[in-house]
């Protein structure tokens, strides 16, 4: 995920007289969060290329979309901003509210694992102060949390997860109109998907992945990303994350060993790929979790 302050929807909060930035944090995995208050402002949206997840923390009771001046926000009212959305908001007296931002790669893993569905066949469903205790909820805990500590930075990018499970499995549809060509057949991105997660101890190629569906390794990337939302090789390090992810959280096995069992060449390997994508060290991570 590009950096917080290159994210429209950031970038429109943090150019206003108003609007003030409590705090902000990259959480890795293409999540960021900020807590902002803001009065009397108006805001303007315009297609950003991530989406927001909005939770009304205090006030808003005289927040409200220009396009729906009768709608008012409040205290755990959400929206949900998808990527490409245009939306302008006019603020009246006080509010807090805290975001959540995805990137569209992360929004994409989501609906292979989540939905076993192609990326390119969901939309998130844009919607202005809805009502989800649970979210709401998510929400509070993240906003608890003490993100500059790196433990609880991890466990805040914990709860992020859970945000964005709950809007796919209960806040996405399917895009109205679609017609989709040149990606791989539903029975072929599982079978890939089953594949990839009973090998990650092991080098895997191209070549390899392609083969299973009889396919050159160049229309084979191709149509990977096409039904996947991310070239291969992305989607297999992402993959070997995770599970050195559980394996850290429910196991006691040394680093050297999970790095070899996530098809990691070594240690320092694992542990640089792992800082780079969440931030934080394999140590760190396991501790943030323990007990």
């Amino acid at each position: 995920m590009a950096a917080l302050d290159q994210l429209q929807v950031f970038q429109s909060m943090n150019s206003s007289p108003h609007a003030r930035l409590l705090r902000s944090a990259a959480l890795g995995d293409g999540l960021g969060a900020a807590q902002w208050s803001n009065h009397h402002d108006c805001r303007d949206y315009q297609a950003p290329s991530h989406h927001t997840l909005s939770c009304y923390l205090a006030g808003g009771t005289g927040t409200f979309r220009r396009d729906q001046p009768h709608s008012k926000g409040g205290p755990d009212k959400l929206c949900i901003l998808p990527a490409g959305h245009e939306s302008a908001w006019v603020i009246n007296g006080e509010i807090q509210l805290a975001h959540l931002y995805v990137s569209q790669e992360q929004f994409a893993l989501g609906a292979v694992r989540l939905l076993d569905r192609e990326p390119r066949e969901l939309q998130l469903r844009e919607r202005t102060f809805l009502d989800d205790p649970l979210q709401a909820s998510l929400f509070r805990r993240l906003t608890r949390l003490d993100w500059d500590e790196p433990g609880e930075r991890l466990l805040t990018s914990s709860l992020a997860h859970q945000l964005l499970d709950r809007a796919l499995l209960s806040q996405v549809r399917r895009r109205d109109g679609l017609r989709l060509t040149g990606g791989l057949a539903p029975a072929q991105r599982r079978r890939l998907r089953e594949y990839i997660d009973s090998h990650l101890a092991e080098p895997l190629s191209l070549g390899q992945l392609a083969a299973l569906c009889a396919l050159s390794e160049y229309h084979f990337a191709r149509m990977f990303q096409l039904s996947f939302g991310l070239p291969p090789h992305r989607y297999l390090l992402n993959q070997r994350l995770a599970r050195a992810q559980v394996l850290l959280r429910q196991s006691a096995l040394p680093l050297g060993e999970i790095a070899l069992a996530c098809g990691f060449a070594s240690a320092s390997h694992f542990s640089n790929r792992f800082r780079q994508a969440f931030a934080a060290t394999p140590g760190q991570y396991r501790s943030a979790f323990a007990g």
